[in-house]
């Protein structure tokens, strides 16, 4: 069987919807070659993406695999999250956080989300210009999470480095992704406990009250779950900000229909999800997708971002059409189904409907070929997005 090499070139991070294509036409389910050298199997096909999502066959459960994957690791006190277990643990984890992750809880969010905005927007609209990853895109999920979970002031701006010397550690410098996973580490394990002894309106102090049957979070299954919540709700927020905005901007969608701000975010989160690529599963037995057998053990990755764009789905998926039907699969679907959803929808909304009446006439700055994009195939993500705010 040939395998395909999946390149982190310009032009791939520049568009990889032209590989993606073909490999759904040719090879929807074929075995690659990721950047570090492991071997993997890329599927593409909107049904067959979305019957695996949710195939309990299908294990997050790193111990099923057969050692080949070689992703991000972390101390097992950061590694008991949901997005590593399987029913009935997850089952369990899952019911105890949506008792604390309530929807009252995130719709209490969308004031200081709007009031954080507006005060972005604020610092940057006398100067005609700005880079809206550094400026907005990125401090604004920063000060959403931290308000969510009760991260004081004063320690937002350091979180934020961490994150992103775990997520993109300087050129030259190998050690400074675990550095930062450590620094986290040791400060979620502080937070915690100041919250345990002083509870406050977060959820943080409503995960550790959290129970059921007497049935609790243990310390490394909290601290997991906050570092999870931590990550994916400023990393995968920060690309949809970013991302949502260029699409707009480069297809001089400005100024926005009000009136079809929620299905434009729904549109834009479909057109470039931030993670299109899933987090691994390892089948626990051989099993069939799209006419190949995949054995089990192996890593096989799910391509949302494939996925999304699929013409049996999606009728002329490259074009941006606000109000399309169908049910993108950006969140996941099934038991993984992203819990945090709900909030991005409200994040996203905000974010983009305010800069989108703000600055109606908004420009980007540089010619949109010229615009880079994070060396990543897991993540879609802009480096910066400079404009001119008209």
């Amino acid at each position: 069987m040939t395998t395909v090499s999946l390149p982190i070139s310009e032009d791939f991070l520049d568009d990889p919807y032209p590989l993606y294509r073909r490999l759904r036409e040719t090879a929807p389910a074929c075995r690659v070659e990721l950047p570090d050298g492991a071997p993997a199997w890329l599927v593409t096909r909107y049904a067959d993406v979305r019957t695996l999502l949710a195939d309990p066959r299908l294990s997050v459960d790193k111990s099923n695999g057969n050692g080949s994957w070689r992703g991000f690791s972390l101390p097992p006190a950061l590694d008991a999250n949901l997005l590593n277990m399987d029913p009935p643990d997850h089952t369990r984890i899952r019911k105890l956080v949506s008792q604390a992750f309530t929807p009252r809880r995130v719709e209490n969010l969308r004031p200081r989300i709007q009031e954080t905005a507006d005060a972005l927007l604020d610092a940057v609209a006398g100067n005609g210009e700005a880079e809206l990853v550094r400026d907005y895109a990125g401090p604004l999920p920063v000060a959403v999470i931290s308000d969510l979970l009760g991260v004081p002031e004063a320690d937002r701006h350091e979180f934020r480095s961490w994150t992103d010397a775990m997520v993109s550690p300087p050129k030259g410098d190998r050690a400074a992704a675990a550095r930062a996973v450590g620094t986290i580490h040791a400060y979620l394990a502080d937070l915690l406990a100041a919250k345990r002894s002083d509870p406050a309106d977060d959820l943080l102090s409503a995960l550790i009250a959290a129970r059921d049957d007497g049935d609790r979070l243990t310390e490394d299954e909290l601290t997991s779950l906050a570092f999870l919540l931590l990550f994916a709700g400023y990393e995968n927020t920060v690309h949809a900000i970013g991302t949502g905005l260029f699409t707009l901007l480069r297809r001089s969608a400005f100024p926005l229909d009000p009136a079809q701000l929620g299905s434009t975010v729904e549109e834009l989160l479909r057109f470039e999800p931030p993670a299109p690529v899933v987090l691994r599963r390892f089948p626990t037995e051989d099993i069939e997708i799209a006419g190949v057998v995949v054995p089990r053990g192996e890593t096989v990755l799910l391509v949302v971002g494939a996925a999304n764009r699929d013409p049996e789905a999606f009728p002329a998926p490259d074009e941006v059409q606000p109000g399309r039907s169908g049910a993108h699969l950006t969140f996941g679907h099934g038991v993984h189904y992203c819990l945090a959803a709900p909030l991005a929808r409200i994040e996203l909304e905000i974010a983009i409907g305010t800069v989108a009446r703000r600055f109606p006439r908004m420009r980007l700055a540089v010619p949109a070929g010229e615009v880079r994009w994070r060396p990543s195939y897991r993540t879609r993500g802009l480096v910066a997005l400079p404009v001119t705010l008209g």
